[in-house]
């Protein structure tokens, strides 16, 4: 899922957001925040995987099968629908859901190379291999990291937009640690997909854009959210800028996200790499997307052996609230596949 692709200068801002956690919660010896989640036990503590720092949320009971949750691009963990994550939590899960890196508080990248995006995109478009600073690989090997430093030895796995590639991944190269794979609004990252519509590629590139705060990102990301969201069940304003300013506040790093684009670019299409996986698997796609296509989903469902595909109508390239029961009872159906 995608809210902004905002370009600029690296912010340093780390702040601990505990928005979600009692007020009586209190520091564990191991540094991590206990707390509850509408009766449900929560622990946020940052975990040491793949050489990062990754900021962590973990709800329900540790004996309960995992469900791990992998956001998409631009996205910090506090975008999971607090509606979902309660209904897997009412289903018997174990919910886990984590900041990538370079957004939120996890780790951001540190590099002096420099990646002309336009050339990556054109490159991408063409088949052809970018160096970047990172790909979905490598945060696909954060999640397997992850889990390792968890002591996770099988989770199912939820992915949406990027977070849908890495999981992908996760699922083809790490398959011992997979038991269910959800794919929620993503794609193979094939270069012979259909572009977004016009308008929001216009609004990607961050063509007449600028300024770094907080009004200036809003109006951004107002504009690009209005684009993307579902037009058959559209946030109101309210909700869109308490999402802004909340994400804002906890952390901004337009440099982390510039990066995350550039690794899908690099990335190239993982069709004949999901071919391999073998765990139950369910794609979540929606008629209305504007930015990964319903044709993105359908490519996947195709890749992936006994993958099914189910197409919601009026969604579009977010989580909306009224879509959530049905999400949460396909994500499931899935993972009783696997049991």
């Amino acid at each position: 899922m995608l809210m902004a692709h905002i370009e600029g200068r690296h912010s340093n801002v780390m702040r601990k957001d505990s928005s979600h956690v009692a007020s009586t919660a209190q520091q564990t010896q191991s540094d991590a925040l206990v707390g509850e989640f509408n009766g449900y036990s929560l622990t946020e503590r940052f975990v040491e995987a793949n050489g990062l720092s990754l900021f962590v949320r973990d709800f329900g009971h540790s004996s309960n099968p995992t469900v791990i949750l992998v956001m998409g691009l631009a996205c910090q963990l506090t975008i999971w629908p607090q509606g979902l994550i309660q209904s897997l939590l009412e289903h018997g899960y174990r919910v886990i859901c984590y900041d990538n890196r370079d957004i939120g508080l996890s780790s951001k990248i540190n590099s002096c190379m420099r990646v002309n995006t336009i050339k990556a995109f054109a490159c991408h478009r063409m088949g052809f291999a970018v160096r970047t600073n990172y790909n979905l690989y490598d945060m696909a090997a954060d999640l397997d990291g992850l889990m390792t430093a968890m002591d996770i030895k099988q989770a199912h796995l939820v992915g949406a937009s990027m977070g849908g590639m890495v999981s992908q991944i996760a699922a083809a190269c790490y398959p011992e640690k997979v038991a269910s794979l959800t794919a929620v609004m993503t794609s193979t990252n094939s270069p012979l997909l259909p572009l977004p519509d016009i308008g929001l590629m216009i609004r990607l590139s961050g063509a007449g854009s600028g300024g770094h705060d907080l009004d200036a990102v809003k109006k951004r990301v107002i504009a690009f959210w209005k684009a993307v969201q579902s037009p058959a069940y559209p946030k109101s304003m309210d909700e869109i800028e308490f999402m802004i300013e909340r994400d804002y506040k906890r952390n901004y790093c337009p440099g982390g996200i510039i990066r995350q684009t550039q690794a899908i670019l690099s990335t190239r299409s993982i069709a004949s790499l999901i071919r391999r996986i073998g765990v139950p698997t369910q794609v979540i796609h929606g008629d209305a997307d504007p930015l990964i296509k319903l044709s993105g989903g359908k490519a996947v469902a195709d890749a992936i052996p006994n993958a099914r595909l189910a197409i919601l109508a009026g969604m579009g390239h977010d989580l909306p609230d009224p879509l959530l029961p049905q999400i949460s009872d396909l994500i499931h159906r899935n993972i009783q596949l696997a049991v």
